[in-house]
């Protein structure tokens, strides 16, 4: 089914009885070539990849709950192209060529909103880090422009610029950056893999992987065993269990990291913006509502809910970049499940055992990578090759030491990226 300005009159003339389901819903075969493990937005986009890139067609993506119901759901829907480092520069770089014509090559309208990213900076050494990261960016490509103080109050006139504390200096403009609706990218590439063949089994949950002489063989779920040539492992903050049932110890931790978003009010922030405080950021929904978020909640969890100090620690920020906020009412909050690497830098590679590929680690950077993950993962099953853009994301760094990405020179400890 296509989409068109047209279709959407004449479904409202007659009744809106037109519309047919966006997938189908079939059952499970006895063996696919590719199964996916994880329907969220990495497993859809390699699914739809796989099979419009690579003319793929007998693939199962398998999720436990319902499609798009994890991560990809639960996260503040910030796309950008802003990093510094060799490696995740030129991935986040092809990630957002492909945002920009998702809407296109899906035929479904997921919202993209490039209405530009600031990230503020509060002091000369800020400043200095801010110019060689969009000097970075240039080089690589994409766009970024300088502002000192008065170039932000003309975008951000609302901020408290003399803050004693945190007084602004300036920030870093990236145009380019900006939202899409999270649900409708799942669902958009769930419809477009569907549309090719692909089977999105749901209420599927993977409990074994069956590997027999080093060879990957299929997967066991709560709907009967599935036999497959390759499997992916793509399930974000669950990574680290359902790589356990291979036999694997992967180097990751699970957090906790929450989003809000208040009632709705009319325009008022027209940006991303975010504070160089701490890891506060915040733009508008197209329904008004304020959606922000902040700093991880810094234990363990695999609870898709977090802690009251973290949300307080959240609110004082917010309440410091911009007070006019105060007394807007939050309707909710929700945590999404992150699977934190040691550099702060993902994970997309074969494993030792033949057939299993990983795509993990994604930290704070899942929802801007979802195209971009999900073609190079399929270009690596597909292949056994590496895709250019996300040759560096390989497994052994951190066996080996060599090739790490520690974007924000934190060191190894994971929930400090």
């Amino acid at each position: 089914m296509g989409y068109s300005g047209f279709r959407v009159i004449k479904e409202g003339l007659f009744g809106q009885k037109g519309w047919k389901p966006q997938w189908r819903n079939p059952e499970p075969k006895a063996e696919y070539d590719i199964v996916i493990i994880g329907g969220g937005g990495h497993g859809l986009s390699t699914a739809f990849y796989l099979a419009k890139e690579h003319g793929l067609k007998n693939i199962a993506v398998l999720e436990k709950g319902y499609l798009g119901g994890g991560n990809v759901g639960r996260n503040t829907t910030i796309v950008r192209a802003n990093y510094f480092l060799p490696g995740n520069s030129e991935f986040y770089s092809h990630s957002l060529k492909l945002w920009e014509n998702l809407e296109n090559e899906l035929n479904y309208n997921v919202m993209h909103s490039q209405r530009g990213l600031i990230n503020l900076f509060h002091s000369d050494g800020q400043r200095d880090a801010f110019a060689r990261r969009g000097n970075a960016m240039i080089n690589q490509g994409d766009d970024a422009e300088l502002l000192d103080t008065e170039g932000v109050r003309k975008h951000l006139p609302y901020l408290d610029f003399e803050n004693t504390r945190f007084p602004i200096y300036g920030g870093l403009l990236h145009k380019r950056g900006g939202t899409a609706r999270h649900d409708a990218v799942a669902w958009g590439y769930a419809r477009g893999a569907d549309q090719r063949g692909v089977d999105l089994i749901q209420n599927c949950e993977v409990t074994g992987i069956d590997i027999e002489g080093g060879v990957v063989k299929g997967v066991q779920t709560s709907r009967g065993a599935i036999r497959a040539k390759k499997v992916a492992i793509v399930t974000a903050g669950r990574s680290g269990q359902v790589a356990a049932m291979a036999g694997m110890r992967l180097p990751i931790e699970s957090h906790i990291l929450q989003a809000f978003v208040t009632e709705g009010l009319k325009p008022v922030i027209d940006h991303v913006v975010s504070f160089g405080m701490g890891h506060f950021y915040i733009s508008q929904s197209d329904k008004g509502g304020l959606v922000f978020g902040g700093d991880l909640d810094f234990y363990s969890s695999y609870a898709s809910r977090g802690n009251l100090p973290m949300k307080e620690h959240v609110m004082d920020a917010a309440m410091t970049l911009m007070p006019m906020i105060g007394k807007a009412k939050v309707l909710r909050s929700w945590g999404g499940i992150m699977d934190m690497t040691p550099d702060g830098s993902p994970i997309i590679d074969k494993t030792h055992i033949e057939g299993l590929f990983l795509d993990c680690g994604w930290c704070y950077g899942g929802f801007k990578a979802v195209p971009g993950s999900g073609f190079s993962l399929a270009h690596l099953i597909a292949t056994g090759n590496h895709h250019a853009p996300a040759e560096k994301f390989r497994l052994d760094r951190f066996r080996t030491g060599r090739g790490l990405m520690d974007e924000e020179g934190t060191g190894a400890q994971h929930n400090l990226h």
